[in-house]
């Protein structure tokens, strides 16, 4: 192995670590500890007709995970619905949905692992937009912090608590 390979690797390995820390380690024990907080009746509860609950959010990063992650690195089919992610009123629980969530993440997490240098850099095509594999990545990781903020934000206007992530 040469020195660029090895090279390669280890930021290859960095990619992987860092979107399982923050996917797996941050958002959905969050993201799940504020369903929890917010108690059933929330989760479907739309804080204004124009906004979506936290139950759409959870959909949608399900959604955007699978088709970004799963399909347009892995090997899963691209059967996404995005307007019904938002269309819906209600459906599964919030512990169902977190459960959701996580496994949808825990998936991704595992096509990353697999990614060589060569894949996160190879051309691709996901949701219309010319990708790569690492900017990918990137897109649902900042996917996943955007809407992870609003259910934070949520959370906190509904409860009225302090969400003390800091002290975790």
């Amino acid at each position: 192995m040469t020195d660029a390979d090895d090279r390669a690797n280890r930021l290859r390995l960095g990619i992987a670590r860092e979107f399982r820390r923050r996917l797996q380690g941050e958002y959905v024990p969050r993201i799940t500890r504020c369903v929890a907080d917010l108690g059933e009746d929330a989760v479907w509860r739309r804080p204004a007709p124009n906004c979506n609950s936290v139950g759409n959010l959870l959909l949608h990063l399900c959604g955007n995970t699978t088709q970004w992650i799963l399909a347009g690195l892995g090997d899963a089919t691209d059967a996404r619905d995005r307007p019904a992610e938002f269309a819906a009123s209600g459906g599964d629980g919030g512990p169902a949905l977190c459960a959701r969530l996580a496994e949808v993440v825990d998936q991704a997490c595992a096509v990353v692992d697999r990614l060589d240098a060569a894949e996160l850099l190879q051309p691709r095509r996901i949701q219309g937009y010319s990708e790569t594999g690492l900017s990918a990545v990137l897109h649902v990781l900042e996917h996943f912090s955007g809407h992870a903020g609003q259910i934070y934000a949520w959370t906190k206007q509904v409860t009225g608590e302090d969400l003390r992530f800091y002290d975790l």
